[in-house]
């Protein structure tokens, strides 16, 4: 079976009834910071800032119509979360060693149920990322008892919960780069991966399969390969199951994508475009390591030739420069530092310059992209959506698309496919 296009359904979604769980894949800064944030907002101790699905509106018939009226988005009272992470920290101590919010003001007040979030163990191998080294994770390395282990957690954590629906959501670090081989083309090449204990089978994708199994849409946070293999979109399509990914769009990688359709509207030239980060939070840690690093300087390298297309305008950019650097500063913790130096060319060849310094909280920008990942996961699920979600494009630096079609990283024309798929949810006149 091949995977077709996300298609809005035909029938708006009902409005969703009992609990859905959201499982977190790594309990770290984006997590409990993402955890926190709901239960602040829960309680009207804060604003879902940079949240759509809180916050957005769409006009429709000339008035700025919030989203959560148009369309059946589950309520944050009816949200539990549970999570896996190879430190035994619970969210309330995960929150305060992250350092990313302040303990009297966010943390403290909303401790009870920040405790009740304790990480289960993690499906872990060292090999995918050696910087790691914790002791909350499953005593074996065997791809599948990992995949039964994960299968149980889910069950397990459905009915103790009591929820009706569930989504899993990539929060954990980045792993080693890995291409597509002969093991990721098909279930059966993929299944007989797992039980040879073939390297190419990382733990990431061990997470995207039981939650495909057990009916669970899958979201991916990191630019790990994880659920973007033929094996995997094709069970999607088979299950009925949306998935989407690859690496939250954040910083340095979100300016791109307002920069470059700057530069490619008014048809600006670019030698060249540096960019370098420091961070000192555990990602800043893992991708220390060149194999990691390797993964995701993938997906921020991709994002200015989608947007410049240089086949179409060689003399503007079809030499370009492009350089990521990512440097691990533990003094910096998640306050993470993104500068970007720019060379960009006129009228009559004139050289200019553009230097941006984005001093950004990481898991500040990505624990909101996460909450609309989830919500808007559930919504396609209950609405008939499946297989990749291109219209999730918006929260990705390199986003999965539909084989046989490029993907868009124009930040603005993201967001107007995200928001006429919501309006084709709601079985809504497009264009509105």
């Amino acid at each position: 079976m091949t995977a077709t296009p996300s298609t809005p359904a035909h029938t708006p979604a009902g409005r969703p009834d009992g609990r859905l769980g959201i499982l977190t894949v790594g309990l770290g800064a984006v997590a409990s910071t993402l955890i926190a944030g709901v239960e602040l907002v829960k309680r009207g101790l804060a604003a879902p800032t940079g949240s759509l699905s809180q916050m957005g509106t769409i006009r429709l018939g000339g008035v700025n119509t919030p989203i959560h009226d148009i369309v059946p988005i589950a309520a944050l009272e009816d949200v539990v979360f549970g999570a896996w992470d190879p430190f035994p920290d619970d969210a309330y101590v995960a929150a305060t060693r992250a350092g990313v919010l302040e303990g009297g003001r966010h943390i403290e007040g909303i401790s009870d149920a920040l405790r009740e979030v304790r990480p289960m163990r993690a499906a872990f191998d060292r090999e995918y990322v050696k910087r790691i080294d914790a002791d909350n994770h499953l005593q074996t390395i065997d791809k599948r008892s990992m995949l039964e282990a994960i299968r149980a957690d889910i069950h397990r954590f459905r009915e103790e919960k009591q929820c009706d629906r569930l989504v899993m959501i990539w929060c954990a670090s980045t792993e080693i780069f890995i291409e597509p081989g002969p093991a990721h083309q098909t279930l059966e090449a993929f299944e007989a991966a797992i039980s040879a204990n073939d390297p190419t089978i990382a733990p990431s994708m061990l997470y995207a399969y039981a939650a495909l199994l057990e009916g669970v849409p899958f979201a991916n946070g990191a630019p790990n390969l994880t659920v973007d293999i033929p094996a995997l979109r094709e069970l999607a399509v088979e299950k009925r199951l949306p998935i989407s990914g690859k690496d939250f769009k954040t910083g340095q990688t979100l300016v791109k994508t307002v920069i470059g359709p700057m530069l490619r509207s008014r048809l600006l030239g670019l030698n060249g475009w540096y960019s370098t980060n420091i961070l000192g939070n555990r990602d800043g840690e893992v991708l220390d390591d060149p194999d990691n690093f390797k993964t995701k300087e993938e997906s921020k390298l991709g994002v200015l030739e989608h947007i410049l297309e240089p086949e179409t305008f060689p003399e503007l950019y079809g030499d370009v420069y492009h350089k990521v650097r990512i440097n691990y500063y533990p003094p910096r913790g998640d306050n993470k530092e993104g500068w970007d130096n720019i060379d960009i060319f006129g009228w009559l060849g004139y050289p200019m310059q553009l230097k941006i310094d984005f001093l950004c909280r990481d898991s500040i920008l990505a624990a909101p992209l996460a909450l609309d990942l989830v919500l808007f996961s559930d919504l396609a699920h209950r609405s008939g959506m499946y297989g990749i979600q291109d219209w999730l494009s918006f929260y990705y630096k390199a986003p999965m698309t539909t084989p046989g079609h490029h993907p868009e990283h124009d930040l603005f024309r993201q967001q107007y496919t995200l928001e006429q798929t919501l309006l084709g949810i709601a079985g809504l006149p497009l264009g509105g």
